[in-house]
């Protein structure tokens, strides 16, 4: 799998809401109404997460939940990336 283009990334971050570019990484901070809240968040995440075979860097801080993510062996941001973030949005609706 390739790493992006510009324009490809370009896209997606026009394209989604709250997803940021820093480097070679997009992230995304969500916010719940408590802890408990963002626990049944990042459970959902995993199982997302194992079904693609492709894990995220996870940040939980009481009810702030950041999402990273990367592709490690191709040294950069791929389809694989750009399309679980997509999937994690769905899970908030």
């Amino acid at each position: 799998m390739a790493v992006l283009d510009q324009t490809a990334r370009d896209v997606f971050l026009e394209s989604t809401d709250g997803w940021n570019l820093d480097g070679e990484t997009i992230s995304k901070a969500y916010t719940f109404p408590n802890f408990a809240s963002a626990m049944g968040f990042v459970t959902s995440v995993g199982v997302l997460a194992e079904k693609a075979f492709h894990h995220p860097d996870i940040d939980i801080r009481y009810s702030t939940v950041t999402l990273s993510l990367t592709t490690h062996d191709q040294g950069g941001l791929t389809e694989k990336d750009t399309a679980l973030a997509q999937q994690f949005d769905l899970l908030v609706g």
